[in-house]
C-alpha cells in the first residue's frame, strides 16, 4: 500500500478470490476491516483475515466506522469497477483522493458487451438500482442499443413489461446473470415474448436492441416536443414558443431550473431531457397542475422533478440557488421577479414569458431595472375558414431574457 493510503477500494467480481491480482489478495489479507455486501465477503472470505462488516441499510451508515479506522488498513469490497455506479463514488466524497488506492475488476457493463461484441461508444447505459423504471424512457431510440443493470430477479420482466408498453415489444433481450463467474448464463428472447424466460437470478443484467413498433412512444431528441406528448389543460408554452424559451434559458450539463407558474411543466421537463444530470424545481399553485407535472415527468422519463405546489414568491425560500429561471406565469405578482433575480446565480439566465398586458408591463419593468432582451413571438397555424384555409394567428408572446451579471 503506497504511503497514506489506509482504504481499499476492491473490484471483486463473480471468478472471486482466483480473479484478484496478487497485489490485491495481498491487501485483503492485510486489512484489518473488511467491508462488503454479503455476496462480496463471501466471494472474499477464503482471504479475510481480518473484521468483517457487511454494509448496513441505508449504506452511509457504515461510513464513520470506516473513517474512524484511520490509518489502520481497511479494504472495501465493490461489484466490478467501484465507480462505475458503485460505491467508490460515495466513498470518495468522505476520504481524500490520495487516501485511498482504488483497484478495479471489469464491471458488469464491460464484461456485457465483451459477450455482445457491442462497441461501448454506441451502447447506452443505466442502472435501475434504486432508481425508477420511468428513467428508460429518454433511451428508448429506434435501433440504439441499451444496458440495463438490474436491481434484482424482476427488473428483467419489468423491462419487458415496460418496453411493450411503449411501443417496443419486438425489441430483442439479452438476459446475462452472473457475468465472469460459474453461474453465468445469457438468455435471448423479446420483450413480447418475455414469459420464456423463467427463473432470473438476482445479479442480472439487460442488453436491449430497440426494436419500434408502428406509433411507439418515442421522445425526439429536439427542444420542443409535441403539446400532445403532454397532459394538460391549456396550460402550457406552446411548442414552438417552448422551443425558443430553451433556447433562451441554454441549459448546460449538472444546472439547476425554477419553473415557476410551472403548468403542465413541460420547460422544466424539457430541461432535465437536455443531459442526465440536470434538475429542475417546478413551482405551481394549483393543486390538480402540480399533480399532472409529476405524471408528465414520469411519462417523458424524468421522474426526478422536483414538484413545489406553493405560490411564488413564497414557494421559491428554501429551494436551491437556481442556474436558470424561467417565469411561465405569475410574472406580474408583487416579488416575484425581485425574488427570483435575487436567488440567481451571477451568470444565471432569467426567461419570461408574457401574453397578458399586466405581464407586458412588468416584463418592461424588468428591463429597465435589471437590462436583458425583449422579443415578440407570434406563431400563425393553419385552420379552416369555411370551406377554406387560413392562418390563425395564436397569441401574441412577449419574451424577456436577461443574464445576471
Amino acid at each position: 500500500m503506497p504511503p497514506g493510503r489506509w482504504l481499499t477500494i476492491l473490484g471483486i467480481g463473480e471468478d472471486g478470490v482466483e480473479g484478484l491480482s496478487p497485489a490485491a489478495q495481498l491487501l485483503l489479507r492485510a486489512a484489518d476491516l473488511v467491508v462488503g455486501g454479503k455476496r462480496h465477503l463471501a466471494l472474499a472470505d477464503p482471504l479475510i483475515t481480518g473484521r468483517r462488516m457487511p454494509w448496513p441499510s441505508p449504506m452511509a451508515g457504515a461510513m464513520d466506522t470506516i473513517l474512524a479506522q484511520r490509518p489502520l488498513p481497511v479494504v472495501v469490497l465493490a461489484s466490478g469497477d467501484p465507480f462505475c455506479d458503485g460505491v467508490g463514488t460515495m466513498l470518495a466524497e468522505r476520504v481524500p483522493v490520495d487516501e485511498f488506492l482504488s483497484l478495479p475488476a471489469p464491471s458488469s457493463f464491460s464484461l456485457a458487451l465483451s459477450r455482445l461484441g457491442w462497441p461501448m461508444r454506441q451502447t447506452a447505459s443505466i442502472s435501475l438500482c434504486g432508481r425508477p423504471l420511468a428513467r428508460l424512457a429518454p433511451l428508448l431510440q429506434p435501433g440504439r442499443r441499451i444496458l440495463v443493470l438490474s436491481a434484482d430477479e424482476t427488473t428483467p420482466q419489468a423491462v419487458a413489461g415496460y418496453l411493450c408498453e411503449r411501443g417496443f415489444a419486438r425489441s430483442v433481450l439479452h438476459v446475462m446473470e452472473a457475468l465472469g463467474g460459474p453461474r453465468e448464463r445469457i438468455r435471448t428472447t423479446t420483450a413480447e415474448n418475455f414469459r420464456d424466460i423463467t427463473e432470473c437470478g438476482p445479479l442480472n443484467l439487460v442488453a436491449i436492441e430497440l426494436v419500434a413498433d408502428a406509433g411507439a412512444k418515442i421522445i425526439p431528441l429536439t427542444t420542443g416536443l409535441p403539446d400532445e406528448l403532454f397532459e394538460h389543460d391549456g396550460q402550457i408554452t406552446k411548442r414552438e414558443i417552448r422551443a425558443v424559451t430553451l433556447a433562451a434559458l441554454s441549459p448546460c450539463a449538472g444546472e439547476v431550473l425554477w419553473d415557476v407558474g410551472s403548468g403542465s411543466g413541460s420547460v422544466a421537463i424539457e430541461w432535465m431531457l437536455r443531459h442526465p444530470d440536470n434538475m429542475a424545481y417546478g413551482i405551481e399553485g394549483d393543486a390538480v397542475r402540480a399533480a399532472r407535472i409529476a405524471r408528465n415527468a414520469a411519462a417523458l422519463g424524468v421522474p426526478g422533478l422536483h414538484v413545489v405546489h406553493g405560490r411564488a414568491p413564497e414557494a421559491l425560500a428554501g429551494l436551491p440557488v437556481p442556474d436558470a429561471v424561467f417565469l411561465g406565469g405569475g410574472a406580474h405578482l408583487p416579488g416575484v421577479i425581485d425574488t427570483a433575480w435575487a436567488a440567481l446565480r451571477s451568470g444565471g439566465r432569467m426567461v419570461a414569458n408574457a401574453v397578458v398586458i399586466e405581464t407586458e408591463g412588468a416584463l418592461f419593468a424588468a428591463r429597465e431595472k435589471f437590462g436583458g432582451t425583449l422579443t415578440r413571438l407570434a406563431v400563425e397555424r393553419l385552420d379552416n375558414i369555411g370551406s377554406l384555409h387560413g392562418f390563425r394567428p395564436a397569441l401574441t408572446v412577449t419574451q424577456w431574457a436577461a443574464t445576471k451579471p
